[in-house]
């Protein structure tokens, strides 16, 4: 079975209060009816402003719970704040679950997982992406008992590929920002792959987007991580760019790991001394 799919985007969160403004418009209502049903709802949101039961989650409801979610103000109204984190790019997958890891707990039954880089973006050299990429393994080896192994030909467990738009996958990227990359949770077929969007500009710094912190988000969900909301989190649902010299796992993202495949012999001494 293909791996549960987890989509990264880009969202920049608001902390401030709401901010009154007019009433919203009929085109911002059906957007934040259309957000709501694919982050914070399993079953789809109703119209806004429906009086009668139906087998949808209520707006209103869905809406407090995805303030509350993002540390907004709680107001169950579609305020400027709220519309702001809605209308910035952010990442596809639910919002639904708090961190760890996927339903069924889905993991590698392997002490190697391999990948391999089927096509490069043009934005870096194939050595500095294939460096990136083992960087961005590594932070998950580290801390947990699962090494990686490249190989470049034939089928890997993970598959790694720059495309654009439409991609064979039943989930296309949708151009310039938006979303930017997405992952399966480990499985047979698609199970453990994932995907950049070659639309976007993959760097090593602070400028487009840095091709490292989005590989370990997914590969996170490549090992079977879902989203986290601690804002700290490299699982957080966002792109945030930090520092990637020295990088290490947060701590919340290494809890939730550890917690799917045990901890690694080399953290285990660590922590002993």
């Amino acid at each position: 079975m293909d791996g549960a799919l987890a989509v990264m985007m880009v969202v920049i969160v608001a902390h401030s209060g709401a901010v009154p403004t007019g009433s919203p418009s009929q085109e911002d209502l059906s957007k934040a009816q259309a957000y709501l049903s694919q982050f914070f709802s399993d079953v789809g949101v109703s119209a806004p402003n429906t009086v009668r039961r139906s087998a949808l989650d209520s707006f209103d409801d869905t809406l407090r719970k995805m303030q509350e979610y993002f540390g907004l103000e709680v107001t169950g109204q579609l305020d400027s704040n709220t519309m702001e984190v809605m209308a910035r790019p952010r990442c596809g997958f639910t919002d639904v679950t708090r961190y760890s890891h996927f339903d069924g707990e889905p993991k590698w039954e392997k002490p190697v997982v391999t990948y391999r880089i089927t096509n490069y973006t043009p934005d870096l050299s194939q050595r500095e992406v294939d460096a990136t990429i083992a960087k961005a393994l590594k932070i998950y080896s580290d801390v947990i008992p699962l090494d990686f192994n490249q190989i470049y030909r034939g089928t890997a467990d993970i598959m790694i590929l720059f495309k654009a738009q439409d991609h064979g996958d039943f989930a296309p990227f949708d151009g310039k920002g938006g979303i930017l990359a997405h992952a399966f949770s480990p499985g047979e077929g698609r199970g453990g792959d994932a995907h950049f969007d070659e639309d976007e500009e993959w760097t090593l710094s602070s400028e487009g987007f840095n091709l490292f912190l989005v590989a370990a988000h997914e590969f996170g969900h490549a090992l079977g991580l879902a989203h986290s909301n601690v804002e700290t989190a490299l699982m957080y649902p966002s792109y945030t760019y930090v520092d990637t010299d020295g990088y290490v796992l947060p701590d919340d993202d290494r809890r939730g790991v550890q917690a799917v495949y045990g901890e690694s012999s080399t953290e285990f001494l660590h922590e002993a001394l």
